[in-house]
């Protein structure tokens, strides 16, 4: 530890040029990417087992006519030419071993997508506050937050920093005799050095796309863009742009002083918003954009725009104070396009009470590598911050060393931003953000009744949709494959018959059910869920093979097979519920748009002793209604599992009775 406490400087403390400790959070004893060689590779499943998964999960959605239907023509696929493009598949992951099956068509899904990224791809994750009241000033925490970026960056490409790994037994694996003896293993097989004391090493090949990097408009498929060489930051104020190198010409980082002094100039500058601010256009649909980006290098803004496109990230800066929760979500979700760059691969948000988040692009990576970057620098910027309340900004001329960008439209330009700028407020209008916090109890009392967590959170999930709307829809829970090569997200499917009965037996037939009937019901559901979240995990579901298929029988050419056809297979591919949850110390809230029309994207994390949700949802959906269905739900799954009788919901047996009438 104390080695560690050196590696560090105290706050205030001089001497950050030179590649000094200060430079980095850490230096890890084993190298960052010491096991990306050895991971395992993402297994390709067993077509039956695919098959088999995917009907379980059909099942609760369908009727029986519609069932026999699509079971007949998911065995004529299994048989026939899903046979044959699956053995394909299969030869091509054998002639591919340096990757795993299904980065190419992931990528390609995402960068083909032509809606625009905001609300539709872009996630937001928010920073608790700094714990330390008067550090949350607009202008420290965004030099302190902004070091601790640097040092993240500069850790990462020296190899410095701590492999992520998801540790079983940490007494034995993240320890420092572990970790001195597993740095010399070879990379080859150190993985399973690792395997042996029950320590799963994560994929990390996403990290590098965090800086400089950003997504580039191109027709019908984009492109991703990183230069490592540039030193500059991305500053966003007011809809200006002001960028201003960060590290010198060794590429040792700046005094956090002179940082200090280069952002609190770009606070003072008082140059009026411009009349069409840029940003809107990264909200735009992609084809769109494409276009409107050529005519911008047409029109000798190529410089600029090779600064906004190589910027080691960006940072904005809002000029207003967060009001509550609800106006968090949607400023770091969206916010005010002139304020953002959405194509970047994550803009860093600080508004004017030093609330800060992070909206990231998500083509390039998951929430894994966000979140961990997330986690250091809260860690980083509050434990050691770089500045504090009483230092002063350094004695430069930041007027010298910030250049405010300046672009040159023509006509077509402020039509198209004119243009965008009317989208992207009409569909942030539309959009409604609630949220809820359950305060009855958490993952403490649902481990002591032994029932999962998380599979409680979903079961509310199905519940409440029940008791609105009367259905069982498709819905998907994101689960990271970090664990393989290359490994990106897999689908748990969380409507089961299991959670559609359970739900049945506590909205409709509460009164048909003892106390004891309801909690095994919610011990079946949570078993199952289990199940399937280490399917998951494994790279066992069924989502990702299917697309995989499909993707691959449309890239030879081939007619598409029924079963792709099949009017089951869009229905539960139109993912109603969409679901998502990190959890962390550093993180507030999270959150993210309904991916599609008429659904609700739902954020959500189990705490020890609440459970939170933030869902967002277009007109088509009542989400404040949704949240008050969640909280029924959760109530009444909480007092059954303590054993207390639950009353029957006098709402829906009123509504029942209405129906038998008509």
């Amino acid at each position: 530890m104390a080695a560690r406490q050196l590696l560090r400087a105290a706050p205030g403390r001089r001497g950050y040029s030179g590649a000094g400790a200060a430079e980095f959070l850490h230096r890890s004893i084993v190298p960052t990417m010491h096991y990306q060689k050895s991971l395992p590779r993402l297994p390709v499943p067993k077509l039956e087992d695919t098959i088999k998964r995917y009907l379980n999960a059909q099942k609760p959605l369908l009727n029986d006519d519609q069932f026999r239907k699509t079971e007949e023509l998911a065995h004529d696929f299994e048989k026939g030419i899903g046979r044959e493009l699956h053995e394909q598949l299969v030869a091509q992951d054998n002639q591919n071993k340096h990757t795993s099956y299904i980065t190419g068509p992931w990528f390609d899904m995402y960068l083909k997508a032509r809606e625009p990224v905001v609300l539709n791809f872009n996630a937001f994750m928010s920073f608790n506050p700094d714990p330390k009241s008067e550090y949350n000033d607009q202008l420290i925490r965004a030099t302190n937050m902004t070091v601790s970026a640097i040092r993240f960056m500069k850790t990462f490409r020296a190899g410095y920093l701590e492999p992520e790994v998801f540790h079983l037994n940490p007494e034995k694996s993240d320890t420092e005799i572990f970790k001195k003896i597993i740095r010399f293993v070879p990379s080859s097989i150190s993985w399973f050095g690792a395997y042996m004391v029950n320590a799963y090493p994560l994929d990390m090949s996403q990290y590098f796309r965090l800086f400089n990097s950003t997504r580039l408009p191109k027709l019908d498929k984009d492109e991703l863009y990183t230069d490592e060489k540039a030193k500059h930051l991305l500053v966003l104020r007011n809809g200006n742009f002001y960028v201003f190198d960060v590290l010198d010409r060794d590429g040792n980082m700046l005094e956090p002083s002179e940082i200090q002094a280069h952002l609190k100039y770009i606070l003072s500058d008082n140059s009026p918003a411009p009349a069409f601010p840029l940003g809107y256009l990264t909200s735009e649909n992609r084809d769109t954009w494409a276009l409107l980006r050529k005519n911008l290098l047409e029109n000798g803004n190529e410089e600029a725009l090779q600064k906004v496109d190589s910027a080691m990230f960006c940072l904005s800066l809002d000029d207003f104070a967060i009001k509550d929760f609800v106006h968090l979500s949607h400023t770091m979700l969206h916010g005010d396009a002139a304020n953002r760059w959405y194509d970047k691969s994550f803009n860093l948000i600080i508004t004017k009470d030093g609330t800060a988040g992070i909206n990231f692009e998500h083509s390039w990576g998951d929430g894994v590598a966000v979140l961990r970057f997330q986690n250091e620098v809260f860690k980083d910027s509050t434990k050691t911050p770089a500045i504090s309340p009483q230092s002063q900004p350094a004695s430069v001329d930041s007027s010298r060393a910030v250049q405010k960008l300046d672009f040159k439209l023509n006509d077509a330009l402020k039509a198209g931003i004119t243009k965008a700028k009317q989208k992207f407020d009409a569909t942030v209008e539309s959009l409604s953000l609630n949220m809820i916090q359950f305060q009855e109890g958490g993952k403490e009392l649902l481990k002591q009744k032994k029932v999962s967590p998380d599979a409680v959170a979903q079961l509310a999930f199905q519940m409440a949709f029940l008791r609105q709307y009367d259905q069982t829809v498709a819905t998907y829970e994101s689960c990271s494959t970090a664990a393989f090569k290359h490994g990106r997200t897999e689908t748990i499917r969380p409507a089961s018959v299991y959670t559609k009965k359970c739900s049945e037996a506590f909205v409709k037939e509460l009164s048909k059910h003892s106390t004891e009937e309801l909690q095994n019901l919610i011990v079946e559901c949570s078993k199952y869920h289990g199940r399937l979240t280490k399917e998951a995990a494994m790279g066992q579901g069924f989502d990702r093979h299917l697309f995989s298929l499909r993707y691959l029988a449309l890239s030879k050419g081939l007619a598409l097979p029924d079963f792709y056809q099949d009017q089951a297979y869009a229905r539960i591919n139109h993912n109603i519920i969409s679901t998502s949850t990190l959890v962390s110390s550093a993180v507030q809230l999270g959150g993210f748009g309904p991916v599609v029309s008429d659904g609700f994207g739902v954020g959500y994390q189990v705490q020890d002793d609440w459970i939170g949700c933030n869902v967002s949802s277009y007109p088509a959906r009542n989400g404040k209604e949704f949240l008050q269905c969640i909280y029924k739900s959760l109530e009444d799954i909480f007092n059954v599992l303590k054993g207390k009788k639950i009353a029957v919901d006098s709402l829906w047996l009123q509504e029942e009775q209405n129906q038998s009438k008509r």
